[in-house]
Parts: C-alpha cells; sequence; structure tokens
C-alpha cells in the first residue's frame, strides 16, 4: 500500500531472516505457532485503518442499540446455550474488511463479517514486536490503534478481562486449550494476565444450598472457585464436538463474564442484512431468498454469490457460486442459518515476489465495563486464493497471517 515501504522491505528481505522471524515467534509465545506466518508485514496508511475502525464501531453501536434486532439474534441461539446474565454490551469486537475500488477508482473499505467474540489480541501484539524486531523495521512505525501505547493495551487487557478481580479467580475457557491452533494466544495471554487456561468441560459447579451455584476449578489438589471467565469457547465447537459440559448455560451462576457467550450470536454474519451502510455488501437469509424475498439484493451473476453458515468460525462451510441443487440440497429446517451474499471484488494490494496479493484487515476492538468501544490492534491475513485464511494458503508462499504498521506520520 505505501510504496516505498513496501519496495524498501521486498528489497532488503532475506529467507533466513523469516526464519529466524519463525524460531523468535516461537519463542516467544512457548509454543509452535503451527497456522502460516507471512514473510511480511504490511505497510498501511494509519488514515485508512483508521477509517476502518470507525466504520466497524458505527456497526457494532447500531446493532447494540437495536432491541428488534438483538431479540431476533438471541432467537437463532440454541436454546440450550442461552445464556443468562447477558451483559449490555459484548467486551471484545472484531470487524473485518477488504479493499474494493470504487466507481471513482478509489480503495474503499468493504466489510466482511463482524463477530463479537475474541480474536487474538495477545498473540498479534507480539507478532507485531517479532516482525519489527526480525526485520529491523523503523522504530517510527507504528500499529497500535485507538491512541494506545504498549502500556495502555495492557491495561485495558488486564480492566477488560480480570475487572479488578485476583487473577487465580479468572480463567481462560476452551475446549481442550491445549488442543487449539490458537494456544500461542492463550499462553501470552495467561502469562501477561496470571490467569488460569481451563478446559471448559473441566470446571466444577459447586452447588451451594440458598445460594448461587459457584463454578471452580482445580489447581493441583485445590478447588479454586472462579469469578470471571474469559470465553474463548465458541458453542458451534461444543454442538459439533458433542461435548458435555458441567454446567447449563441457561444458569444464572456467581460468576462474571468477560465475553458473555449470547454476543458471538448477536454480532455474526447473522447481522450483515440487518445492517444500512455503503461498505456493507447486499445479503439475503437463504430462507428468505428460497421463498423470494429479498432476491433483488443479489447480482443476476450467481458467480458473484456466496453461501456461508451463519455460526461457523474458520471459513467453515464457505461455497462460492452456489448452484440452484446445493441450495434446495439445505434442509428446510436449517435454511434460516445460512447466509447469501454479495461477493467483492477484493483489490490485490500488497507486491510480493509471487505478485500482487490480496489482504483482509480485521479491527481488534475492546469494550470494558463502564467503558467504551475502543480499537487497539489490527492484524491481516494475506491470500491470493479465493478463501483468505491462514488454513486455505498453507501451500503459498508469502501468504497467511501477517500485521499492519503505519508510519508515524499517518500516510
Amino acid at each position: 500500500m505505501i510504496e516505498a515501504l513496501r519496495q524498501e522491505f521486498n528489497q532488503r528481505f532475506r529467507p533466513e531472516a523469516y526464519r529466524n522471524m519463525l524460531h523468535s515467534l516461537d519463542a516467544c509465545v512457548r509454543t509452535h505457532v503451527e497456522f502460516r506466518v507471512a514473510e511480511t508485514p504490511c505497510f498501511f496508511p494509519k488514515s485508512m485503518l483508521d477509517e476502518m475502525a470507525r466504520i466497524g464501531a458505527e456497526l457494532t453501536h447500531q446493532l447494540v442499540g437495536n432491541k428488534a434486532y438483538l431479540d431476533a439474534s438471541r432467537a437463532m441461539i440454541p436454546a440450550e446455550y442461552r445464556a443468562a446474565d447477558e451483559t449490555p454490551h459484548p467486551h471484545f469486537m472484531t470487524a473485518d474488511f477488504g479493499l474494493a475500488r470504487d466507481a471513482q477508482g478509489k480503495l474503499v473499505p468493504k466489510l466482511v463479517e463482524l463477530q463479537a467474540f475474541p480474536s487474538v489480541f495477545a498473540y498479534q501484539f507480539v507478532l507485531n514486536e517479532v516482525y519489527r524486531s526480525a526485520f529491523k523495521l523503523n522504530g517510527d512505525l507504528g500499529y497500535l490503534l485507538g491512541g494506545h501505547t504498549e502500556t495502555s493495551f495492557w491495561k485495558l487487557m488486564e480492566r477488560v478481562i480480570l475487572r479488578g478481580h485476583h487473577p487465580e479467580n479468572v480463567v481462560l475457557t476452551e475446549v481442550e486449550p491445549r488442543k487449539q491452533k490458537t494456544l500461542p494466544d492463550f499462553l501470552v495471554t495467561a502469562e501477561r494476565l496470571g490467569i488460569e487456561m481451563v478446559d471448559i468441560a473441566e470446571l466444577v459447579a459447586d452447588v451451594r444450598p440458598g445460594r448461587p451455584t459457584r463454578l471452580c476449578y482445580h489447581k493441583g489438589k485445590k478447588l479454586i472457585p472462579v469469578r470471571r471467565i474469559y470465553n474463548r469457547a465458541i458453542v458451534d465447537e461444543l454442538i459439533r464436538k458433542q461435548i458435555e459440559l458441567p454446567f447449563d448455560y441457561r444458569e444464572s451462576f456467581d460468576v462474571e463474564w468477560a465475553g458473555h457467550p449470547n454476543w458471538y450470536y448477536h454480532i455474526s454474519k447473522f447481522s450483515i442484512p440487518y445492517l444500512d451502510h455503503p461498505a456493507v455488501p447486499p445479503a439475503v437469509f437463504l430462507d428468505d431468498w428460497m421463498a423470494g424475498k429479498g432476491r433483488k439484493r443479489l447480482s443476476p451473476d450467481r458467480e458473484q454469490w456466496i453461501l456461508k453458515p451463519l455460526f461457523s468460525f474458520a471459513g467453515k462451510g464457505i461455497e462460492f457460486a452456489p448452484s440452484d441443487e446445493m441450495l434446495a440440497a439445505i434442509p428446510k429446517s436449517q435454511r434460516h442459518e445460512h447466509l447469501l451474499q454479495q461477493r467483492i471484488d477484493f483489490e490485490a494490494v500488497v507486491e510480493t515476489p509471487h505478485g500482487l496479493t490480496q489482504s483482509e484487515i480485521r479491527i481488534l476492538y475492546l469494550w470494558p465495563d463502564g467503558g467504551h468501544l475502543e480499537p487497539v490492534l489490527s492484524l491481516v491475513r494475506l491470500g491470493r486464493g479465493k478463501m483468505m485464511g491462514v488454513d486455505h494458503n498453507r501451500d503459498k508462499e508469502w501468504v497467511g497471517g501477517s500485521a499492519a504498521f503505519y508510519p508515524a506520520s499517518g500516510h
């Protein structure tokens, strides 16, 4: 994007520096990073990153402030996972954007999706620092958003996740966390904040007559009460893996959520047809489309359509240019859980030795209790195929997870 920085990096690039970077990254996160990390960071104008952050915040507030929408999205939560004690807003937000050209040929951000769920905040912070060190990037290049510094970023992370509780009483929960590809993020988070990683299926329900049930976890031979849960478990995975939990989501517990489970459903791909903004591509729910509703929203060119399951993650189940047969094959009872969306022709803007490469930019936000929604970081996924996720670009070079730096001048 910033031609001078791009050319300088490409000219200075050496494969051994990249190999050293990967070794450094593994050392910093204390495990092997399994997903592909790109050979290069990206260089964007800060004004562009700020514009994406602004749009993502506007769209989030459109949804959080819309009771009718929240009622509709709540109805999409499987009944047995409709968790009690819902918070008034999400604590974590992500907004994914691609870059496309408008009618005047200007590059503009277009929304890919919103998700009210934690991303790899801690890992991405480390990745930025490793890129800077391994490739000796100019110290004037920034990557934090919202006016944050390293100190204020981690203070805000602590405020959102711990909320004043002793770290021993705060846990990061996930389905078998040590087997997840996001383990590097979990380890950095746990170390920086002093909290424990706990398999959500290994929490203990401590039933106390006359008082709310308490959740606890084993630490050696001790049973430690949980005051706050940093929730990384996705209900879709709990359902797919048929994981039996020792507690019922619908029960009110003597515990706080940092990332209440319901928000994963409230702000997701389900939100896209409800959003009104030039950056949002047209979309229609599959059950509506099959019933003849909203068909004019989409281009008559089916090659420009994408079919998406609403609540899957990591690109699972996405189909390009779906045929009538494919759509009809989805059972009627499941069609309301799928979205037909207008595909955006994203512009390849990152020059690499393998040619121009597309970038998908994710803005990461934190929203503390009693505070406001704040952009703090971005991450980038580079790809040259139809799918941008790192899993879909594993056999290519100069693609995968990356980072966005901007010059201190903002240009």
